[in-house]
């Protein structure tokens, strides 16, 4: 689906550098200055409207947030949001998520989240899923040792997918939940598709992956 292109969003991304890094490859290794403290780094590749990302950081005060998002017509809504909020425990990066050793130094980065990637169902475009053997070399690179990967969505199939690229790659699967909604999990913050889907009565999957200790 073709986004619709928002009027005066190139403007509004440059205007407002103090929540969106306009030149963000000056802040590999660096990014803990950029926030000015040693707390723990959490990345969300893909993150939309910004809805997930804000009400993470606004919970978690003692956690860096980092919200990684592509199109420029979606992240400047996330970008309004984190203008009203004023959070300074999250930044933005309209950069593309496939590129991550770009943007962040080795072992940068604490957590990853992938929440309702596209899924990307012809077999011919699986390199471009987020759980694709590629990506998920991208988060290790980043991510500190034994770094999680934390992954939602509504689409069994990608799901299942997922599972199996995180095992066959050889993560651990710590904890899989096959009915988020209907489990016991606790402080669920749910995106902005995860509501619509929901409330369709659709069920939301999620994941929590490890990597191996690094030998």
């Amino acid at each position: 689906m073709r986004l619709r292109r928002k009027p005066g969003a190139p403007a509004k991304i440059a205007e407002y550098s103090q929540y969106i890094a306009n030149t963000p490859e000056e802040w590999v290794g660096k990014w803990h200055e950029r926030f000015k403290n040693s707390n723990p780094i959490h990345i969300e590749v893909g993150t939309g409207k910004g809805r997930f990302i804000t009400e993470m950081a606004k919970s978690n005060p003692e956690i860096n947030y980092i919200g990684i998002e592509l199109q420029e017509s979606v992240i400047v809504v996330a970008l309004d949001k984190l203008i009203e909020e004023d959070l300074p425990n999250l930044q933005l990066l309209h950069v593309n998520g496939g590129s991550l050793t770009q943007y962040f130094a080795k072992e940068e980065v604490d957590q990853v989240y992938l929440n309702f990637s596209d899924p990307w169902p012809k077999s011919r475009h699986e390199k471009r899923r987020l759980t694709s053997s590629s990506f998920i070399k991208n988060y290790e690179e980043v991510l500190i040792p034994e770094g999680e990967v934390h992954f939602k969505t509504d689409n069994q199939g990608l799901f299942e997918y997922s599972l199996s690229s995180f095992s066959t790659y050889g993560m651990r699967l710590d904890k899989v939940w096959l009915n988020l909604h209907e489990s016991d999990f606790e402080g669920n913050i749910m995106t902005e598709y995860e509501e619509k889907f929901s409330n369709r009565g659709q069920r939301i999957y999620r994941v929590i992956a490890r990597f191996p200790k690094r030998k």
